[in-house]
């Protein structure tokens, strides 16, 4: 804000150069108002510094798309993995009941708070070695929009994330009905399970709602 400086009186004899005042008063707001606003070589600096952030953020999100969040578990001697977004939960095998006139893979039907739903052992179901139920047995509950059931494993390892590129195609030498439900396996010899091909299978039981 400009401050009016008021002129002296005539006949005051004060020999003050005020114009040269008010002169030296609107250079120096005209230096404030400079120095406040960012330089040429500041907003370059700015935009330098915006860019880096945009920068790192998209291989971030990039590297989200390109990797699967699995849940493992063991089946028989080997290790499998399927897409942690078709698993609701893990639940303890406690009791089941066995389904008569079934194929042999349905193990039976389980009651989750509720809620029936059959439980396909898919040892049988790939011919792969058995062995008998135990403690560490659990049973990963897998879903998606028309279809939700349990898988039996052995035992659950946990989770963990993968990168797309550490999932190589099936070798040829896995044959059989179970190939068709693979998406890959790992250098680790992680076996990586199709959810999707899983769930859409019309020959696996579909879950049953509790009466």
């Amino acid at each position: 804000m400009k401050k009016e400086l008021a002129a002296p009186r005539r006949g005051s004899g004060d020999s003050t150069d005020w114009e040269g005042i008010r002169r030296r008063l609107e250079q120096a707001e005209q230096a404030v108002a400079q120095a406040a606003a960012p330089s040429a070589e500041e907003r370059r600096s700015v935009l330098k510094a915006r860019a880096r952030a945009l920068a790192k953020e998209a291989p971030a999100a990039l590297d989200r798309q390109q990797s699967l969040e699995i849940i493992e578990f063991r089946l028989a001697a080997e290790t499998y993995g399927i897409e942690s977004a078709f698993v609701r939960e893990v639940y303890p095998l406690k009791d089941f009941s066995p389904l008569p006139g079934t194929p042999p893979f349905v193990l039976g039907v389980i009651n989750v708070r509720g809620e029936i739903l059959s439980v396909v052992d898919l040892k049988k179901f790939f011919s792969l070695p058995e062995k008998g139920l135990g403690e560490m047995n659990k049973v990963v509950i897998i879903r998606d929009q028309r279809m939700e059931y349990g898988i039996l494993a052995d035992a659950v390892l946990g989770a963990r994330s993968l990168s797309l590129e550490e999932i190589n195609p099936a070798p040829p030498t896995i044959t059989g009905i179970g190939a068709a439900y693979l998406k890959g396996v790992t250098s680790e010899r992680v076996v990586i399970l199709d959810a999707q091909r899983i769930l859409g299978d019309e020959k696996i039981v579909v879950h049953q709602e509790a009466e």
